[in-house]
């Protein structure tokens, strides 16, 4: 036992979406600061609206190693991409089935070609660390003797829904023709969940490709030596408890950089805005930040009930607008005239950094789409929330968010968006003795979350026996 093994050395693919990527780039430097050699893959086309999204910042070169900064503090960070098939200039927002129908069939060729050429580098490579979502993992991890680790970066409740996809098949909560709308109480580890808290894909009609990708993901997961995910055993006891007892599952979050509001790696992909500026004149806490995320789009409709929401609450925001939000055609969305009405209380930017906002001392609320970096980052930045999910996790991580930790309200009960209840929800958040309540709760799970963290708190634990147990799987598979 004696003899002196290298460090493990990891290959690192994170899913082509902005939500994935943040996660990705996270661990890779917290395996890294762990003793891990990792090489981070990136698709070509998010490779280069990194770069470009930097360069219309004003921060460095073009092309770019996205961790050389991160390599001068002496992580050993490796840095790679991949095709993902498609052409530079296809719209991958706008033909998403199109888009993962070649992540699907296309994909795993070229990432097979691609670790082939890799696993002959200095030192040898001896893990894969694929995204969960990602179909390809066991069957490249067998063909060259990888350790077959699985990222998820979602909350364990999700993982264990798509988990257990057959139990809610033969139930008939899924791929049912009537909707079942009774509770779900069979899941391992689950406590009663209504059907319209389950992820979006799993309240539809089966016939996407995403309905193809998610059991297959999950039947290949679950040939996986090692689960890690970004979330803490704290927040979902019973339901980390029972997947650990299907194979080995590690919460090792919050996965976030070292230094909250500064991470030494560009994982934007649209020019950020600074609105420190305008945010310093405005009072403590008095600042509403709105923002839906990378990815999501909504309806028209929304966005105009929002818009005048937002005014009738008369409270001050910053709302972050990508021109892409309803639809890469449709770029015209707010009401006439709209930037006159909030000249003095709103500033709507196309993009901004998310944490810079969130940790600024004048937000003091979060209008979200509920994706889990989002959820995390707001309750590590003591900010409360509106949840308005709008697709996948986020049904389920408003949940989380509104009914198991208490730190936030939903944003409409009724199928229909109104200003009325847009305004009063906002009030609810913002003012008053429910705001407090608010404040007091999301203050006890930051705390739980920084516990966490801690020296001897469970994630740095798990992180711990993570990489201890992944060198003795090395070690046996030589």
């Amino acid at each position: 036992m004696g003899e002196i093994h290298p460090k493990p050395h990891a290959i690192l693919f994170p899913f082509p979406l902005q939500g994935h990527v943040i996660p990705s780039v996270h661990i890779a430097t917290k395996l890294a600061s762990n003793g891990f050699i990792i090489t981070f893959v990136n698709t070509e086309s998010i490779h280069h609206r990194i770069t470009k999204s930097r360069i219309q910042s004003n921060h460095h070169e073009e092309g770019g190693d996205i961790f050389a900064e991160a390599r001068k503090s002496g992580l050993d960070i490796r840095y790679a991409t991949v095709t993902d098939g498609f052409p530079m200039g296809f719209d991958r927002s706008l033909n998403h089935d199109q888009f993962f129908e070649g992540i699907f069939h296309v994909f795993p060729a070229h990432v097979d070609e691609l670790v082939g050429k890799l696993v002959q580098t200095d030192p040898p490579v001896n893990c894969l660390v694929v995204d969960t979502f990602y179909v390809f993992a066991s069957s490249i991890a067998k063909k060259y003797n990888l350790v077959n680790i699985s990222f998820w970066t979602e909350p364990a409740l999700v993982f264990s829904l798509y988990y257990h996809m057959d139990l809610l098949r033969t139930n008939g909560h899924y791929d049912n023709f009537d909707k079942r709308e009774d509770m779900i109480t069979y899941i391992p580890g689950v406590d009663a969940i209504k059907p319209s808290d389950m992820t979006s894909y799993l309240q539809t009609d089966p016939t996407t490709v995403a309905h193809r990708i998610i059991p297959k993901a999950f039947a290949d997961v679950r040939k996986a030596d090692f689960v890690v995910s970004n979330t803490i055993d704290e927040l979902e006891t019973q339901t980390i408890s029972a997947l650990q007892k299907n194979q080995p599952f590690y919460s090792i979050g919050p996965i976030f950089s070292s230094d909250f509001t500064k991470s030494s790696v560009a994982t934007s992909m649209w020019s950020e805005s600074d609105c420190a500026p305008w945010l310093d004149t405005k009072p403590e806490g008095s600042v509403l930040y709105v923002s839906f995320g990378s990815y999501a789009h909504t309806s028209k409709h929304d966005i105009v009930e929002i818009a005048h929401g937002l005014v009738l609450s008369q409270v001050n925001f910053v709302w972050v607008l990508r021109p892409d939000i309803v639809s890469s055609d449709e770029t015209d969305y707010l009401p006439t005239g709209y930037d006159r009405l909030i000249e003095y209380c709103g500033l709507i930017v196309p993009w901004c950094s998310q944490i810079s906002v969130l940790s600024h001392p004048a937000i003091g609320g979060f209008l979200t789409h509920c994706g889990w970096n989002s959820i995390l980052e707001s309750i590590w930045s003591n900010v409360p929330m509106i949840c308005y999910p709008l697709l996948t996790d986020q049904f389920t991580n408003r949940k989380l968010v509104v009914e198991d930790f208490k730190i936030g309200v939903n944003l409409c009960d009724k199928r229909s968006i109104t200003r009325e209840e847009v305004a009063e929800k906002i009030k609810r958040l913002m003012c008053g003795r429910s705001s407090n309540d608010f404040r007091k709760e999301i203050k006890k799970v930051r705390k739980t979350l920084e516990n966490a963290l801690a020296i001897g708190g469970s994630s740095h634990k798990n992180l711990d026996q993570f990489v201890k147990d992944v060198k003795v799987k090395i070690r046996k598979n030589q």
